[in-house]
This record gives C-alpha cells, sequence and structure tokens, in this order.
C-alpha cells in the first residue's frame, strides 16, 4: 500500500479542498448520513483522509475517532480539528491499516464510516480482511456507511476521455478491466490503484458478513456526466440548486447506480448467522 501512501502524501492539502471543488459526492452522502446516523454516540472514521467526514460530525456533537493509513493526512485532520475549535469531540487520531484494526476492541463504535479503503484495496483477501474489521468494531446494530467505485462508470470515463485514464487508451486494457475490475494508472502520479465493483456485487458482498442492508445510492449517479459547462448553465439560468435537489433524489433510483463513480452502501450490523456463507459468496465453493 505504500504507492496509496505516496499519492496521498504529495496530494494531501489537494485532498482536503478536493470535496470543495468536487462538492455533489460530499452533499449527496451527507444528505442520506444524516438521516440513518444514530442520534449520539461515537463514531469511528476509517479511510478519514483529511478528515472533511469527521468534522462535520465531530459538528454534530459525536465522538469521533480518525483512522487513515496516511501519516500527513492524519497530521491535517488533527490541524483541521484544532482549526475549527473541534478537538474535544476526537477521540483519537491514528495512523492505521483498514486491515488491522486491532487497536480497537470489539463493538465499540456506534457507526463507522470506511469511505475509501474498499476500492483502494485490490487484493480480495485484503477487502475482506477490512470487512470484517469493520464488522467487529461496530456495535451491534450498529449503522456502517461503506463507499465503492463503479466499475461501469469507470469505463465511460475511460472510453469519453482515453487519454486521461492511460493504459485504457487501449480499448484491450478496457476490456480486461471490465473482467477484473482492476486498474493501475500507466502514468506516474496519476491516480492511485484501486479496485471498482460491479454494482449487483456490493450488496451481496456486504450481506455476506453479516451487514443488512439499509440503502445503496449513487453519491454522483447523473452528475457524474455534468462538464462545468452543463453546470455553468444551470448556474447562470439561477437553477443550479434545483439541479442539486434532483440529484439528490435521483441518488436513490436503482437504474442510475452504474453511472455513479462512486456509492454509498448504508447498512445495518446484524447477526452473523452463516459466516460460512461469504466463503461460498468469494469462491463459488
Amino acid at each position: 500500500m505504500s504507492h496509496v501512501v505516496d499519492y496521498y502524501s504529495f496530494f494531501g492539502e489537494r485532498e482536503w479542498t478536493r470535496l470543495d471543488r468536487e462538492p455533489l459526492e460530499f452533499l449527496i452522502n451527507w444528505h442520506y448520513m444524516k438521516q440513518h446516523l444514530p442520534e449520539s454516540g461515537a463514531v469511528l472514521d476509517i479511510g478519514a483522509g483529511p478528515g472533511k467526514y469527521s468534522m462535520q460530525l465531530a459538528k454534530k456533537g459525536f465522538q469521533v475517532t480518525l483512522v487513515d493509513l496516511t501519516p500527513k493526512l492524519v497530521e491535517i485532520a488533527r490541524q483541521k480539528a484544532t482549526e475549527f475549535g473541534l478537538l474535544h469531540q476526537f477521540q483519537g487520531f491514528h495512523v492505521s491499516d483498514a486491515c488491522n484494526l486491532s487497536q480497537f476492541s470489539t463493538e465499540s463504535f456506534d457507526a463507522s464510516l470506511m469511505l475509501g479503503p474498499m476500492y483502494h484495496l485490490q487484493k480480495e483477501e485484503d477487502r475482506v480482511t477490512a470487512a470484517y474489521e469493520l464488522y467487529r468494531v461496530t456495535k451491534s446494530d450498529g449503522i456502517v456507511f461503506v463507499a465503492f467505485r463503479s466499475r461501469s462508470n469507470h469505463i465511460m470515463s475511460s472510453l469519453m476521455a482515453p487519454e486521461n485514464w492511460k493504459p485504457h487508451h487501449q480499448i484491450d486494457a478496457v476490456y480486461d478491466f471490465y473482467q477484473t475490475g482492476i486498474f493501475n494508472h500507466a502514468e506516474e502520479g496519476r491516480f492511485t490503484g484501486a479496485y471498482f465493483y460491479h454494482v449487483d456485487e456490493i450488496r451481496p458482498f456486504m450481506e455476506s458478513f453479516g451487514f443488512q442492508t439499509i440503502q445503496l445510492i449513487g453519491s454522483t449517479n447523473i452528475g457524474a456526466v455534468l462538464t462545468p459547462d452543463h453546470w455553468r448553465y444551470w448556474q447562470e439560468r439561477g437553477e443550479a440548486e434545483k439541479v442539486m435537489q434532483l440529484l439528490i433524489e435521483a441518488a436513490k433510483d436503482p437504474a442510475l447506480l452504474g453511472m455513479s463513480s462512486h456509492l454509498l452502501y448504508i447498512g445495518k450490523k446484524g447477526k452473523w448467522l452463516r459466516p460460512a456463507c461469504h466463503k461460498k459468496y468469494h469462491h463459488g465453493k
């Protein structure tokens, strides 16, 4: 995972401002997260980056524990919490891997976020371990929010702008990606390698670990294909806010999920009655 640390270390401050420059993902996710978060309690933000969601959680009065793989991002998060006068709402800032949360006791958190690790972990065994850990540290009936990347959206992006997504400037590479979901940028310093999911894989994957699905939303849905020129048109008409409301509503539409660059799984920790089912799901036995 050193390439992930290197990438985010270089783009640390840029990662903090990314959701300001491209607010759609954050606004839609936060809209639905607020509907399902508990009224109060302890929240674990795994793969929190510089803490954009953590700060919002702290402002709402939650006791937040922040975890990220990249030391520089954890330090930025600590600085932001101090700057915003929110440090007292944080239980800790930890440099740690989503696959190893051993510093936290079982069933410690009323809600848990994992808004990055599931698509940065390219090996299936690592994604399985991260899901195990998420289940373990979350309290029974606790709520989880997990981000995934859409395979069909990335194919669409590759075909529309192939030179931006090398090696997807060659159709054979796009076809291989469609089969495997694994993407590694051919250009040095570009987006870190990732794993992209078929939409219909997400729900059974999470349910195989004992989570009960509440909702799967498209964090960008139709907005994923809107260009700055498109937004400028609606802004000039004074209707950009209404467009945003439409996209918030459209996020629930199952027919549009594949268009979305990011997807947000919302679930509840239930009883894991058949732990062997995850082996059946992952290995086809």
